[in-house]
């Protein structure tokens, strides 16, 4: 207020400021903080971020794209980042964003609902490392491992020898009686073996996944045996070709189509491994190729050279063996044994094959050294085919030997090569 002599002015409502430079300075006039300032703004809670020291809710915020109108501007057509507001937004980009990742699944991390669902944690504790987990080293065979072979055939120990040797007696006895009886004998037995050895290729192809025909691939093995000893080789380009249309008829009219190289390549692969292979088989027997039974004289070296070869690569590899042939494709092959093999197929082809009356030394000792290189490529070509089944044996016919593909393996490839040895060496 004003003072003028013993007159008081009635108050203004004004307050005296005092200069912060001076403060004998008192300024009059100046208007009221609280009266100029603006109204504090309402805060809605919903929207207010939890506390720090709150449990964490799980709630992640995600930028998505919105769709945007096509513009001439390049940029235009580029969308702007926009935030998830609800559901609907969610819904909408579901197809542009996949939530799951949220949520990975990583050892040793937890999600925000795991650690709010859990009483035992805390804040001020620090995470406790999970047990690494206790890992059990089991025994097993793999077919990638180059040793497990060789250990699986040591466990068999002169048990499994036994077995072994016992059934390849009977069978060398067994054949043996065919042959006494003649050509015909020999040449159905061939094709029961024929047969049966189609069969269990076609069953390892059909384990496999594979969808051969096999009806029509064991027929043709039938035709083609038929055919090779009534005609000889020259019926089995003709029956190869014949087979070959029937197989592609046959998945033409099939229900389900298969892959052509699924089920045409198996059931042809089949028929030429085995059964036109096996067919030259046939041709020794037959009496309108080879005269007064030479033929069986033939194929009965033939046997007694690939059995001599399977036996010393068994034997001579297991006693000194350690490097192997093929690795990749069968370990428990070594080179000592395919070196132990050669020399007593040699040996055999020298002492053996002469008593056979169509065999002479020269001959015995050539058809050895054949015999040699020829009769392993069977055998790996059967441990591919098996390797690519998973399988050890692709059969169980013959206790000890696996089925009968695991032992006319080397002489599929023994048999055509001496039937062109015995033409070449002019000995039909």
């Amino acid at each position: 207020m004003k003072s003028d002599g013993d007159h008081f002015d009635e108050p203004t409502g004004e307050l005296p400021v005092v200069s912060p430079e001076d403060p004998r300075i008192v300024v009059t006039g100046a208007d009221i903080a609280g009266e100029i300032a603006e109204p504090a703004p309402v805060v809605d809670p919903t929207t207010l971020l939890p506390h720090w020291t709150d449990q964490p809710t799980g709630a992640v915020p995600v930028v998505v794209a919105r769709e945007t109108p096509v513009d001439d501007d390049p940029w235009a057509a580029i969308p702007a980042p926009a935030w998830r507001e609800g559901e609907a937004d969610w819904v909408a980009h579901e197809e542009q964003f996949d939530a799951s990742f949220l949520s990975a699944e990583r050892p040793g991390e937890a999600t925000f609902a795991e650690v709010e669902e859990s009483e035992d944690v805390r804040l001020d504790e620090a995470p406790r490392p999970e047990p690494a987990p206790e890992i059990v080293s089991r025994p097993r065979r793999s077919l990638d491992n180059p040793l497990a072979g060789r250990a699986v055939r040591a466990r068999r120990g002169t048990k499994g020898t036994g077995l072994s040797t016992a059934t390849g007696v009977a069978m060398g006895l067994f054949a043996a009686v065919f042959f006494v009886l003649g050509p015909l004998p020999v040449a159905v037995l061939a094709t029961a073996v024929l047969v049966m050895a189609s069969a269990e290729v076609y069953a390892g192809f059909r384990a496999a996944g594979s969808h051969p025909a096999t009806t029509l691939g064991l027929a043709g093995v039938v035709v083609l045996a038929i055919s090779a000893y009534l005609k000889g080789p020259a019926a089995i380009v003709p029956t190869l070709f014949l087979f070959f249309a029937s197989v592609v008829v046959w998945f033409i009219a099939a229900r389900r189509k298969p892959d052509v190289m699924d089920g045409v390549g198996a059931s042809l692969f089949t028929f030429f491994w085995v059964g036109v292979a096996g067919s030259f088989a046939l041709t020794f027997a037959s009496p309108h190729v080879f005269t007064h039974r030479h033929g069986l004289g033939y194929l009965f070296g033939a046997i007694v050279l690939t059995v001599a070869n399977d036996t010393g690569a068994l034997f001579i590899g297991r006693w000194i063996g350690s490097t192997p042939l093929a690795p990749t494709i069968s370990p428990n092959k070594t080179r000592e044994g395919f070196i132990g093999a050669a020399v007593v197929t040699v040996l055999v082809g020298l002492i053996v094959l002469p008593q056979i009356s169509v065999w002479s030394y020269a001959h015995g000792f050539e058809a050895a050294i054949l015999v040699s290189f020829v009769a392993p490529c069977g055998d790996l070509l059967e441990s591919m085919v098996k390797r690519t089944f998973a399988v050890k044996d692709l059969g169980r016919t013959l206790p000890g030997h696996g089925g009968i593909i695991d032992r006319v393996d080397g002489l599929l490839f023994v048999l055509p090569t001496l039937y062109y040895f015995c033409h070449v060496a002019h000995l039909s």
